[in-house]
């Protein structure tokens, strides 16, 4: 057989997504590979639109906030507090202290939950049954608290423009310490669940490189970029809320493993750390907390009337568990409604350094790869497989029993 004929038998594109009738925001990836390396990596993403902004044209800025809060199940305080900073620019409205520093326990609380629900996912694709459902368990701690003091596990419904709906009272502030406590012990039993583990690390390590230049010639954000060891925060780079008083550092993975890979198993380091580092932020906001008003202006029909004499233009920015999550508001004088409303979310910013870190890998790490970059889609249900030209179906339930046969094997 020569070396073209060879080339033809092996020559394989594999199709994932876009579509499923149960799920939200597809996307569809398009691999051309050589046996089980993948050469080559495409992306076709906008197979869904929800019509947010649209049906923002119909609201007026307060009744947004309950749309900004479901742009993402996980992120809503990202969204809707970024939201409302973006109206008080534009406004001119100024946040009390207090709500500043109950924005950014929130915030935090938040992230420790997108990370712990992101450890058990990689987990998961790995096929460490077990330690998917440990992450998971100990999460539950985390949005136990949320319920508690905001009454919601998700969509948290505390944020408004001017300040905050709702307050931590002293009495809620031991509930918070003893969570905080919990998770801080946790710490380095975690760590070493996941960094210790010597089949973790043969297949994350090395698996899925970003390299530094790469991610700043994409613009990558979040613990995606600072895998790579670069030190971009915006809660560093531009404080906002709290994080201007608190000092808040950029985590990168050469912070607990000394050098820095860019790789998969990098992206496991900084989301642990990130989780030790919310819990310290906490506990600084909680003990440092300023008394006196959470919200500018509580007469909801007075906020209004300010609100539709208000005009400009206004930009929110927040480091939400993925990355930077930006909103841009546009007012006009005499209409309820905001003239313009645009969102970019993280995953837009980190969507292209799938095209790099795909490059070169095998088919059975595709899951954890893809799941690296915590991707804010839900659906990636299909693999269509060519071969010579003939098609076959592979589900979502099988290409992950592929990256569960590799780690058998590893541990044989």
């Amino acid at each position: 057989m020569n070396q073209s004929e060879n080339k033809l038998k092996h020559n394989i594109k594999t199709v994932i997504g876009p579509n499923h009738p149960a799920l939200k925001e597809p996307v569809k990836f398009i691999f051309e590979m050589e046996g089980e390396k993948i050469c080559k990596v495409d992306i076709a993403p906008g197979h869904a639109h929800r019509g947010l902004e649209w049906m923002a044209w119909r609201r007026n800025c307060i009744q947004i906030i309950h749309l900004a809060d479901r742009v993402c199940g996980i992120c809503g305080v990202a969204h809707s507090m970024t939201f409302c900073r973006a109206v008080e620019q534009a406004a001119g409205i100024q946040v009390p202290p207090r709500a500043d520093y109950l924005r950014t326990i929130y915030a935090e609380l938040e992230r420790m939950h997108s990370h712990l629900l992101w450890a058990g996912v990689a987990a998961m694709e790995l096929g460490f049954d077990t330690l998917f459902y440990k992450a998971w368990e100990v999460r539950e701690d985390v949005m136990d608290l949320l319920e508690y003091l905001s009454g919601n596990r998700v969509n948290y419904g505390v944020m408004q423009v001017g300040g905050m709906r709702r307050d931590i009272t002293s009495d809620q502030i031991p509930r918070i310490k003893k969570s905080l406590k919990y998770y801080e012990d946790l710490f380095f039993q975690l760590a070493d669940m996941f960094l210790e583990d010597s089949v973790i690390r043969m297949r994350c390590r090395d698996t899925g490189v970003l390299s530094k230049d790469m991610a700043l010639k994409l613009s990558t954000v979040g613990p995606t970029i600072r895998s790579s060891g670069v030190a971009h925060d915006v809660r560093q780079d531009d404080p906002y809320c709290a994080y201007g008083d608190l000092d808040v550092k950029a985590m990168t993975p050469d912070m607990l493993g000394g050098e820095v890979h860019g790789d998969v198993f990098d992206r496991i380091i900084v989301r642990l750390l990130e989780v030790k580092q919310s819990v310290e932020i906490i506990r600084r906001s909680v003990d440092e907390m300023p008394g006196g008003e959470i919200i500018t202006e509580k007469l909801m029909m007075v906020l209004l009337k300010n609100l539709k004499k208000a005009e400009g233009e206004g930009v929110g920015r927040h480091e939400a568990p993925r990355g930077e999550v930006f909103h841009y508001v546009k007012l006009k004088a005499g209409d309820e409604s905001p003239e313009a409303w645009k969102v970019k979310a993280s995953t837009y910013s980190n969507l292209m350094g799938w095209l790099e870190i795909l490059k070169g890998e095998q088919i059975a790490d595709i899951p954890i790869i893809i799941a690296s970059l915590d991707p804010c889609i839900s659906c990636m249900d299909r693999v269509a497989i060519v071969r010579k030209g003939k098609t076959n179906i592979l589900t979502q339930l099988e290409l992950r029993e592929l990256s569960r046969e590799k780690t058998r094997e590893l541990r044989k």
